[in-house]
């Protein structure tokens, strides 16, 4: 019916393995770095583009528009891994997504050097294309430690998209990611 508790597992899996490669790959950096480059490699638009590249999205059936699903490749490949995983053990998961996806589809000096501040390159784009932009506190929701935040990313006083994370500017972050992906949709015509 879903592949949603296999994408939960694929997720925590994937993290780990992410995270073991690269506290090998640069043994001389600090936890700072490793976390922001763990986080470039299982973003969810760089997820989108491994399942595309591994053929991933030719295979997902789905009732959800494009604007909905836009997790929907993303989340194909942690399904992906969290089976392969509960197929063949954590080993061969972590053989499989190291030697086949990583050291083939990513180019780990590039997404070293990678700007990810989303919020910063939406502004840029804004102020280039001349568009007022709007980062909107939308919903706070839950209470304490588990309250989270619903931030509207508007251009041209359209809702493009929306993030919601544990900080705001975490949520902001996400929602910016999700509108340049629309964005870049957009002007590639796809």
């Amino acid at each position: 019916m879903s592949n949603e508790r296999l994408e939960y597992l694929g997720d925590a899996v994937l993290s780990s393995i992410i995270a073991d490669y690269l506290f090998k790959k640069f043994p001389y950096k600090d936890e700072g770095f490793l976390t922001e480059m763990r986080a470039r490699i299982v973003s969810r638009s760089q997820l989108n583009r491994l399942s595309k590249k591994l053929g991933l999205d030719k295979l997902i059936q789905s009732g959800l528009s494009l604007n909905q699903g836009k997790s929907l490749h993303g989340n194909a490949f942690e399904a992906f891994v969290g089976a392969l995983y509960l197929d063949k053990g954590y080993k061969y998961a972590r053989k499989i997504v190291i030697k086949r996806v990583i050291d083939i589809h990513l180019d780990i000096e590039k997404i070293e050097n990678e700007d990810h501040n989303y919020k910063s390159q939406l502004i840029e784009w804004s102020q280039k294309q001349k568009k007022p932009l709007e980062f909107r506190l939308a919903e706070e929701i839950g209470n304490g430690f588990s309250k989270q935040y619903l931030v509207e990313v508007k251009i041209n006083e359209k809702v493009y998209s929306t993030g919601r994370d544990y900080s705001i500017k975490g949520a902001e972050q996400l929602a910016a990611e999700k509108a340049l992906e629309i964005i870049d949709e957009e002007e590639s015509g796809s």
